[in-house]
């Protein structure tokens, strides 16, 4: 982004604006996070693949060690979901700011606030709009 691109994106009163060094650190973070996201999860692609192609997996297995084997990859893909979200949330943050409504949140319009974003991200709502969402 542009110097004036980041100077001109939306900040709650009292903070400072936007620089585009921030705005960088910002980004990085996010590709950063989509590259370990996207590592995460083709590890657990294979290691679910590997065990779907082993025939002797499990063979001879008690019914507790079945039941723990289970319990251990429906952990794995809880985990693998998790990270496909947490993916999907910051590749859709970067597509904000290439739209030009990083910032912004989604439920009111208002800015969603610098300080919030540079703690986390992929903060799509203002913090008022997100406890709210939260009480429900």
């Amino acid at each position: 982004m542009k110097a004036t691109e980041a100077a001109d994106m939306p900040v709650l009163p009292g903070e400072d604006p936007w620089t585009s060094e921030e705005l960088v650190r910002v980004r990085d973070r996010l590709e950063n996070d989509i590259a370990t996201a996207r590592e995460e999860i083709r590890q657990v692609e294979r290691q679910v693949a590997e065990r779907l192609t082993d025939p002797v997996e499990g063979a001879g297995d008690d019914p507790a060690d079945t039941g723990a084997k289970a319990f251990e990859r429906e952990h794995e893909l809880a985990l693998a979901y998790n990270t496909r979200d947490l993916l999907a949330a910051s590749e859709r943050a970067i597509e904000r700011m290439h739209a030009g409504t990083y910032g912004i949140c989604e439920s009111c319009g208002r800015p969603t606030g610098k300080a919030r974003l540079q703690a986390f991200p992929r903060a799509t709502l203002c913090v008022t709009c997100k406890q709210r969402e939260e009480r429900r």
